[in-house]
């Protein structure tokens, strides 16, 4: 583990940083306080810092102050370091940030147990940390094929939407449906059924820009967002989808199955286009794909639907 000294007096560097060594941490070591806020700032942020309350350019407790202000992660546990041993400096130090107090002159086994018990809190919070971004995946990522969820899915569209809007560029759309999947649960249980699904997830994945977003929409149905595309873009995108999904059967506990996919894609207008006339107007291309023939891409238009939709609207009005 890292571990930073903030220390202007080179002796007293020296001597901490002989033990740390000893005790097997990693050393970095600034002279003066506005070089330790340096350190912390960079990438490689150390993990725990022992601070010297007084140092030219930035104090000890300044530093702590800061640091707690930006409230970054990973966490770092500061233990500041000083000749000052009154309660009221204590009170201080430890409402400045400080997770702990050392005064001077320290006794090096007293140092070790300090770190130890930092060492302790750190362990305990990337645990805490592991565990909220397993729940947050949880809540934001389908379970079975590691996709977005339908909801989140939903939301990137309506965020690139957004952004489409405000830069006046296009955002495509892409709905999929895996044809006669309800044939593959029959036919050879589900177990396969969630085979070809994580499968088709994978090989879609795989096509995707860094920047382009995959979710499950529901059942057997992705939905495909693809910031800046239009829809020669977009036609590429999917017809490659529909290309590589078919192109090799899907190896399951059961055998190889075959797999094909509908398409239907959209692309946003130059007008203002809601996450809503997208979907409905790629899902209406997808229902146009799997009436002629299946295994097929077609495209829908957005103003169409926003017609519909608008006509649909008066006629709940009496207009």
């Amino acid at each position: 583990m890292r571990i930073l000294i903030a220390e202007d007096d080179a002796v007293s560097r020296r001597i901490i940083e002989a033990h740390l060594h000893k005790w097997g941490y990693q050393v970095v070591t600034a002279r003066d306080g506005n070089e330790a806020w340096q350190i912390l700032q960079s990438a490689e942020v150390p993990r725990l810092a022992i601070l010297d309350w007084m140092m030219p350019g930035m104090d000890g407790v300044e530093l702590c102050r800061k640091v707690r202000e930006e409230a970054k992660e990973p966490y770092t546990y500061l233990i500041l370091l000083t000749t000052l041993n009154g309660t009221e400096d204590l009170v201080t130090g430890m409402n400045a940030g400080a997770d702990d107090y050392l005064t001077k002159p320290y006794n090096a086994n007293e140092l070790r147990c300090r770190l130890r018990a930092g060492r302790r809190i750190i362990d305990l919070q990337e645990e805490l940390i592991t565990a909220r971004e397993a729940l947050r995946a949880k809540a934001s990522h389908d379970q079975l094929t590691g996709l977005w969820n339908h909801e989140e899915i939903l939301r990137i569209l309506a965020r690139e939407l957004a952004r489409g809007i405000r830069e006046g560029t296009p955002v495509g759309a892409i709905m999929a449906d895996l044809d006669h999947f309800k044939a593959v649960n029959d036919d050879h249980g589900h177990q396969a059924g969630d085979a070809v699904l994580r499968e088709s997830a994978d090989r879609i994945l795989s096509l995707m820009r860094p920047y382009d977003a995959a979710g499950r929409y529901g059942g057997e149905e992705f939905l495909f967002v693809l910031p800046d595309c239009n829809e020669e873009n977009t036609a590429v995108m999917a017809e490659r989808i529909r290309s590589l999904l078919g192109r090799d059967p899907v190896k399951t506990p059961q055998g190889r199955i075959p797999v094909t996919v509908s398409l239907g894609a959209a692309v946003s207008g130059p007008g203002e286009v809601d996450a809503g006339s997208l979907v409905r107007a790629a899902d209406q291309a997808l229902y146009l794909a799997k009436s002629k023939g299946r295994n097929r891409v077609e495209f829908g238009g957005v103003e169409t639907v926003r017609t519909h939709a608008d006509a649909a609207i008066q006629g709940e009005r009496g207009l």
